[in-house]
């Protein structure tokens, strides 16, 4: 399976919403991501989903798989296909993980990063981080900054991976009163910086494959 990751859009919202309550169960108030999304332009959503063959490529192994065979059923697959393309909508795509930040006076703060229990150990909250990470390049960030709980030590050893150091602790933090560890990078737009990321996002990419990204 590949994966792709792009902004998140509305049709996104109920498999999003499901993806909270998956990852997040005791979280409370829970986001409002609807509401969110269209109305403030400080926050930005990412998620990553299934990247399968596209209508376009199916027709065209039908294409190579059905040439000269005289039979009619690769065009009745062929009239299928192209029906379903015109249709397509981002419901139709298996959204399997969420990314959200905000930002503010040159400050990206991560709000939320989850992926589907049945769809983690295949680096795709790495992903999201990588993800997060260019798209807050992109907009001129030069610091991020999230909280993660004490007691989530794989998730702190991640964000360690990719440069955030812990400066402080949110006591009683989470709504069950588990305390928050507070992280934060250096610049990311400093030369060492980006030297390490990039290291980083080759190797997540000989790991587990190229990912096609695009923030727009």
């Amino acid at each position: 399976m590949s994966y792709a990751v792009r902004p998140m859009c509305m049709g996104d919202v109920p498999q999003v919403n499901e993806i909270d309550r998956e990852c997040f169960p005791t979280q409370w108030p829970t986001i409002s991501f609807g509401r969110e999304l269209p109305s403030n332009r400080l926050f930005r959503y990412l998620v990553v989903l299934e990247d399968s063959n596209s209508p376009s490529e199916l027709i065209e192994q039908l294409d190579q798989s059905g040439s000269g065979s005289g039979s009619r059923f690769p065009e009745r697959l062929r009239r299928f296909f192209s029906a379903a393309n015109t249709s397509r909508s981002s419901t139709n795509q298996r959204i399997l993980g969420i990314v959200g930040f905000w930002i503010m006076a040159g400050e990206a703060h991560i709000s939320t990063i989850g992926v589907r229990p049945a769809y983690r150990s295949h680096g795709l909250g790495e992903l999201l981080l990588i993800s997060t990470i260019e798209l807050a390049h992109i907009l001129h960030v030069h610091v991020i900054t999230l909280e993660v709980r004490a007691s989530n030590s794989v998730a702190q050893a991640l964000y360690e991976k990719y440069g955030f150091t812990k400066v402080g602790m949110r006591r009683g933090y989470y709504s069950d009163r588990e305390d928050a560890v507070i992280m934060t990078t250096d610049t990311i737009i400093s030369a060492h910086f980006q030297s390490q990321f990039q290291r980083l996002k080759e190797a997540h990419a000989q790991t587990w494959g190229p990912v096609d990204r695009h923030f727009t």
